[in-house]
C-alpha cells in the first residue's frame, strides 16, 4: 500500500489476518443475507455454555465488594490472596509445590504469552511449535521480535519429538505446545511429554543451552471420556505454564488468566521479575481487579464437560456418514477433518455454498484440512447434515471432472 501512513508490517498482518476471523465475518455477511436460522456457523471457538452457577454468585459477591481500595492498583502479579488460591489449583494440577510467588494474574492466556515472549525473547529467538497450531502465535512472537518454527506433527497430531530435535538450534528458546489442541482436539501423551522433557534436559546438559517448555492451556479442563492433560511441571523444571479461564467458566469476554512458573525453573527470580515488568510495562499493567476476586473463589468450577463431549459424538456420526476422514478429538470443542480436495479452501468455500462455516488448515499451518468448532448449540449440528453430505458429493464430483479431464487417463 504506497504512502501509508501506518506500519508496512501491520498492513501485511492485516492483508493476511486471522482466517477465523474472516469467516466469523464472512457469517455475519451470511446470517444477514439468508437468516441466522438457516447458517451453521462452526467458525469461531467462542464457547456457548453459560458460566457455572458458582462463578456468577462469587462475580456477585465481588460486584457488591464495598471494601476501600477494592478497585485500586495492586502489585503487577496481582491480588496476593487470589495467587494463593490459583497456586492451591495449580498445584492440584501439576502436582509439584507452587507458591502465590510464582503466579502472575494476567489478561487471559494471550497476555500471558505475550509477557512470557517479552520475558525471554531476544531478537531473532526462535520458538517450536507443533502443527496444527493456534494461527495468532505468530503475531505474539513477533511482537517481541522472535521468529515461529512450526515442525510437522504425526499423523494422528501427536508430537513428533524427532521433528522438534531436528528443529532445535542455538537460536531456540522454547518449545510451546497447546494441550487440548486447538485446532486438532489431541491431547499429548504423558510418555511424549516425558520424551519431550528428556530431550530438552539432554541438550541442555550437552549444550549448556535452557529451553523453556511453554504450555497454553486454555483447554486443560475440557477433556472427555475420563481422559486427563498430563502435568509438564513434574517432567521439566524450565516450565512455564500460561493459561485462561475463558474456556472451562464459558468467560471468553472477561479476558482473565495466568502464568504459573515452576518453581525449579533456572533463574526463577530473574524470570519473575522479567515477567512481572512485563506486565506492567506491556500495557496491561495488572488483570482486572473484579475478576480476579471473581475466578479465585471459582477456580475450581467448570461448565459441564459432557455437554461438549455429547456435541462431539453427535458431530462425528455426522461426519462419518458424510465420508470425511477425522481423528476423534480428546478435548477442547473442535474437530479437525481431512479435506477431500487438496487445496482445503476450495472445500471450505464448496461449505460455504451450503451455508456452513468453517476454517481452513492453512490458518492453523498445516494445509489440507480444515476447522470445525462445535460451540453452539445442538440443532446447528444436526441442520448442517444435509449440508455435510452435499459438500462431500460435490467434492467427489469435482475428483472425478479433474481425473477424466487428465492427460493419463484414456
Amino acid at each position: 500500500m504506497a504512502n501509508t501512513p501506518l506500519s508496512e508490517k501491520m498492513v501485511n498482518f492485516m492483508e493476511s489476518a486471522s482466517w477465523i476471523r474472516k469467516m466469523f465475518e464472512e457469517g455475519a455477511r451470511l446470517k444477514k443475507e439468508h437468516g441466522a436460522e438457516k447458517v451453521c456457523d462452526f467458525s469461531l471457538g467462542n464457547p456457548d455454555l453459560p458460566p457455572p452457577a458458582a462463578f456468577k454468585e462469587t462475580l456477585e459477591k465481588s460486584a457488591a465488594d464495598r471494601t476501600p481500595g477494592v478497585h485500586a492498583y495492586m502489585p503487577n502479579a496481582g491480588i496476593p490472596w487470589v495467587r494463593h488460591k490459583i497456586a492451591s489449583q495449580v498445584q492440584k494440577d501439576h502436582a509439584v509445590s507452587i507458591s502465590l510467588d510464582e503466579i502472575i494474574m494476567t489478561c487471559g492466556a494471550a497476555g500471558g504469552l505475550n509477557i512470557i515472549f517479552k520475558a525471554i525473547l531476544n531478537p531473532g529467538d526462535e520458538i517450536i511449535v507443533p502443527r496444527p497450531f493456534f494461527v495468532e502465535y505468530h503475531f505474539y512472537t513477533d511482537n517481541h521480535q522472535g521468529k515461529l518454527v512450526p515442525v510437522r506433527c504425526n499423523s494422528d497430531f501427536s508430537l513428533d519429538i524427532q521433528a522438534i530435535r531436528d528443529a532445535i538450534n542455538e537460536n531456540t528458546k522454547a518449545v510451546l505446545i497447546n494441550s487440548p489442541n486447538n485446532p486438532s482436539g489431541v491431547i499429548y501423551s504423558e510418555d511424549s511429554i516425558r520424551e519431550l522433557a528428556g530431550l530438552l534436559s539432554d541438550v541442555e546438559k550437552e549444550k549448556g543451552q535452557t529451553i523453556f517448555l511453554i504450555s497454553d492451556e486454555p483447554y486443560r479442563k475440557l477433556a472427555f471420556s475420563g481422559a486427563s492433560v498430563p502435568s509438564l511441571m513434574k517432567h521439566y523444571a524450565n516450565t512455564i505454564v500460561t493459561t485462561s479461564f475463558s474456556k472451562d467458566l464459558s468467560i471468553p469476554g472477561e479476558r482473565i488468566g495466568y502464568v504459573a512458573v515452576n518453581p525449579e525453573a533456572r533463574d526463577k527470580e530473574l524470570l519473575m521479575g522479567a515477567l512481572n515488568l512485563a506486565n506492567r510495562i506491556l500495557g496491561f499493567v495488572n488483570a482486572p481487579a473484579l475478576m480476579q476476586r471473581a475466578v479465585a473463589e471459582a477456580v475450581s468450577e467448570q461448565v459441564d464437560t459432557s455437554i461438549y463431549e455429547k456435541r462431539r459424538d453427535m458431530f462425528a456420526d455426522i461426519l462419518s456418514r458424510a465420508g470425511l476422514s477425522f481423528t476423534l478429538p480428546q478435548g477442547a470443542f473442535y474437530f479437525f477433518p481431512k479435506s477431500p480436495l487438496e487445496d482445503e479452501t476450495k472445500f471450505v468455500r464448496l461449505l460455504q455454498e451450503e451455508l456452513i462455516l468453517t476454517v481452513p488448515g492453512s490458518g492453523f499451518g498445516l494445509p489440507g484440512y480444515f476447522r470445525i468448532a462445535f460451540c453452539v448449540d445442538d440443532e446447528v449440528i444436526k441442520r448442517s447434515e444435509t449440508g455435510f453430505k452435499r459438500a462431500m458429493e460435490r467434492a467427489a464430483s469435482e475428483i472425478q471432472d479433474k481425473l477424466a479431464s487428465s492427460p493419463l487417463q484414456g
